[in-house]
């Protein structure tokens, strides 16, 4: 029996990614990361952050000295790794059909490098446009599309707590789901 196939112009949602942040630690070679990578995934990317070791400095290093330094950690990184990485992105994303990103952390710099910017389509009512068009006309964002991506990254720093319970609750809700109403 041949596998289904959605009608052009359609998306099929990729397979589930449940073990994926096993896997992908699993893959990653021992000693890139000073703590285990935090893989995030929705059904377009996965993203994989690490965390790198803080740069040793003179005690007299001033906070630009440290910026300055974290940042060259992570292009060091990026340079000495970009093979393996790739390597590692290809298997992922076979595997999860899904695109992978790097994300690298060192002290308070972060650095995300290779991911997708998804489009989305939405239709809004003159209220909502209007917004969109007095942040494009103060200068805040160079078009409508920038003002809406300006004002979801808004919405998500204010709303961070609320949107960890809801994700959690849905995860309890999947987790239901998957176990049926004839487990005890």
């Amino acid at each position: 029996m041949s596998p289904r196939l959605a009608p052009p112009g359609t998306r099929q949602d990729p397979p589930p990614a449940d073990d994926a942040t096993g896997w992908i630690t699993g893959a990653i070679p021992d000693g890139w990361f000073s703590e285990p990578p935090q893989v995030v995934i929705d059904r377009d990317e996965i993203i994989i952050w690490g965390r790198l070791p803080e740069p040793h400095l003179a005690d007299d290093a001033t906070d630009a000295d440290r910026t300055a330094a974290q940042a060259g950690r992570i292009h060091q990184f990026r340079e000495d790794t970009r093979d393996d990485r790739i390597r590692v992105a290809r298997q992922a994303e076979h595997r999860y059909q899904r695109k992978v990103g790097w994300g690298i952390r060192c002290g308070d710099t972060a650095q995300l490098f290779t991911h997708l910017a998804a489009p989305v389509m939405t239709r809004l009512r003159q209220p909502e446009r209007q917004i969109l068009d007095t942040l494009v006309e103060a200068g805040v964002a160079r078009s409508r599309s920038e003002a809406l991506a300006w004002c979801v990254r808004l919405v998500g720093r204010h709303t961070d707590d609320w949107l960890s319970q809801l994700r959690q609750a849905m995860t309890t809700v999947d987790d239901l789901r998957r176990q049926g109403p004839d487990v005890a």
